[in-house]
């Protein structure tokens, strides 16, 4: 405000171009805006309208006072319009936010940077009121353009909007067919699954009632064999070339400087009837041996030593087989059906039997005890397996083989309680001499 002051008294000390000017009067309500000098600036000058200095009567602190006052009372004005200007600019700044915000696509503040651009804006008032007004009529104009665009972009959205719902809806139809789609492949899934169960459950009733029908046949036999109407009246049944089925003798053998095996067999095997027995110890699979492999005739092995044996027993019928052997001079004798049909020495010679060894019916033996060969298996029966530990004479021979007499090996004796069998194979109940009859 200092500077106005001086700049009006200024133009008091130039009175004489107030006088040119006396005549003219301004038009009451007038408002005046004086531009600020340096004081130091020569000639410099306020225009003020004639009416406050020519004519007046008053003294010239009075004009002054009164220039003042005038001029206060238009900064005030001033001040007011701007106020107001400025509460309208902030009522449709707070609008046009909202709108802005609703739309979404322009960022709060974009028109405050862009009318920031220009050089006369709100921090940069220009000091002329028809200025100031038409900056504001200029702002307000470009506030109602953009209210105008933004109200076009709604209208625009809201047009547009239509389509992504369009889509929406028949999204969520899709949606809803791939549920059904869906639910009902559960469903069919569901039920398969329960058929599979159904089938399952079936299956393991069948192979549970065929467990428990093995079982039963089983327990028949244990009962059976125990009901044996004699503890060696029993045969061992190996139906099939297989190397798991066989039967095992529970005793051992003993050191043996002779012995001699008597038993009854019956096979129509082809080509050769197997391995009737074997008897292996650690150290020699082959210790004791009988087998009639493929083409060859039957052969006696002991320690892995081999003599032909004139037998001829694959006939389907039942046979009694007796062989005996001494160390001394590793003598042998062979008889089918109580006759002597062959004889030799020579055959692992004062050759001790080892003892602790394994007995095995229908399988020859590669290990103790173990890896059978399906094509050395024997196919077909037995039964009064028996071993001695001496030479029999012929005459016991041909009794028992004539079943005269009852026998039993005094090493190895056939009894129930004696032989286990695996792998399928059976012991059923017999009478070999009975059926012997009934074979001729």
């Amino acid at each position: 405000m200092l500077p106005v002051v001086a700049g009006l008294l200024l133009a008091v000390a130039a009175g004489g171009r107030g006088a040119a000017a006396g005549d003219q009067e301004s038009p009451p309500g007038s408002r005046f805006v004086c531009t600020s000098l340096p004081l130091d600036a020569a000639g410099a000058g306020c225009p003020l309208p004639s009416v406050l200095i020519q004519g007046s009567a008053l003294p010239p602190e009075e004009e002054l006072k009164a220039t003042v006052l005038q001029l206060r009372e238009t900064v005030l004005q001033q001040k007011e319009t701007i106020g107001s200007q400025r509460e309208a600019i902030r009522e449709l700044t707070g609008k046009l936010s909202r709108c802005e915000s609703a739309d979404g696509k322009s960022a709060p503040g974009t028109w405050k940077k862009e009318l920031a651009k220009g050089k006369d804006t709100m921090g940069d008032l220009p000091r002329d009121p028809a200025q100031v007004i038409d900056q504001l009529s200029r702002t307000m104009q470009t506030l109602k353009d953009r209210l105008e665009s933004l109200e076009h972009q709604l209208r625009a959205n809201v047009s547009y909007a239509a389509l992504p719902n369009d889509l929406r809806e028949m999204l969520q139809r899709r949606l809803g067919d791939l549920e059904r789609q869906l639910l009902s492949k559960v469903a069919e899934l569901e039920d398969e699954k329960s058929l599979l169960h159904n089938e399952t459950s079936a299956h393991r009733q069948r192979t549970e009632t065929a467990l428990n029908a093995l079982l039963e046949r089983v327990s028949e036999l244990e009962k059976g064999n125990s009901a044996f109407k004699s503890p060696d009246e029993f045969k061992v049944s190996l139906p099939l070339r297989t190397n798991y089925l066989y039967g095992k003798i529970k005793k051992t053998l003993p050191e043996l400087y002779a012995f001699t095996v008597c038993l009854w067999l019956r096979s129509s095997a082809s080509p050769g009837i197997g391995t009737p027995f074997s008897y292996a110890v650690p150290g020699q699979a082959n210790e004791i041996v009988l087998i009639e492999w493929g083409n060859n005739p039957i052969e006696l092995l002991i320690n892995d030593k081999v003599a032909q044996l004139p037998l001829f027993i694959s006939d389907g019928k039942w046979h009694h087989i007796c062989i005996t052997w001494t160390t001394r001079d590793g003598m042998w004798e062979a008889f089918q059906d109580g006759e002597k049909l062959g004889t030799g020495e020579n055959l692992a010679p004062w050759h001790p039997i080892k003892p602790g060894g394994v007995l095995i019916l229908g399988q020859e033996q590669d290990t103790v005890g173990g890896r059978f060969d399906a094509t050395q298996a024997f196919v077909g029966e037995m039964s009064q397996f028996n071993i001695w530990d001496r030479v029999l004479k012929a005459e016991d021979i041909m009794n028992i083989a004539n079943c005269s007499t009852n026998m039993p090996g005094n090493i190895i004796p056939w009894v129930d309680n004696n032989v286990d069998v695996f792998g399928g194979a059976t012991k059923w109940p017999v009478e070999t001499c009975e059926e012997r009859l009934l074979d001729l």
